[in-house]
């Protein structure tokens, strides 16, 4: 066995542990609960409400950054990686059809990366070090918003946990490449003070 396959094993069994193992109606509902893109939209709405309340000068700058991320992890790993990568979802494959619970509907053929994960992931860490350049604050509560909707993918059965982790991986990579950019747009000679730099290490 090579090590692609016994990752792909493992990749097997957590998703088996977290679908079905760990099945039961509360989890249900909140997972497809938070799933529901209109119940994100309240904190979209705060991130704009708060960057034009307190950092009115720069937010359209951040407001664009923001689309342009979400933007390119979404374009990337929808259009791009899941057609390089061609993995199946864990509801097309026929090992794992006697575990599927079919709570939500298959969607699209392949699985991997998850764009949710990167999407998620793409924003909280350009919101994170926006957020910090800015202002100094770190929010740390956006990397349980970006994880807990990552494993609502697995748990509603639409991604095994290395597609949510590598979707994950790709949109934090993408979210530093944009903090760095929105931090070099920002910083320019006539910026106000407080203006604070991404940490590189």
């Amino acid at each position: 066995m090579d090590v692609l396959q016994w990752l792909d094993g493992v990749d097997k069994q957590l998703f088996t542990f977290v679908h079905h193992s760990l099945a039961n109606n509360f989890l249900d509902a909140i997972m497809l609960f938070l799933r529901n893109p209109p119940v994100w939209v309240p904190l979209y709405c705060f991130m704009v409400y708060w960057i034009i309340r307190y950092h009115k000068k720069y937010a359209w700058k951040f407001i664009a950054v923001s689309i342009i991320t979400v933007a390119f992890t979404d374009y990337m790993s929808a259009s791009v990686l899941k057609e390089i990568f061609e993995r199946p979802r864990p509801c097309y494959s026929p090992a794992l059809q006697p575990i599927i619970r079919n709570i939500i509907g298959c969607g699209g053929v392949y699985s991997f990366p998850s764009s949710h994960a990167a999407n998620h992931f793409g924003m909280a860490t350009f919101w994170f070090w926006g957020i910090f350049i800015l202002s100094g604050k770190k929010w740390h509560w956006l990397w349980f918003w970006a994880a807990i909707i990552c494993f609502a993918q697995v748990y509603v059965g639409k991604h095994y946990p290395f597609d949510v982790l590598c979707g994950g991986i790709f949109g934090w990579l993408s979210g530093i490449v944009s903090a760095k950019l929105f931090e070099k747009w920002v910083a320019a000679p006539s910026a106000e003070p407080g203006i604070k730099p991404v940490p590189t290490e």
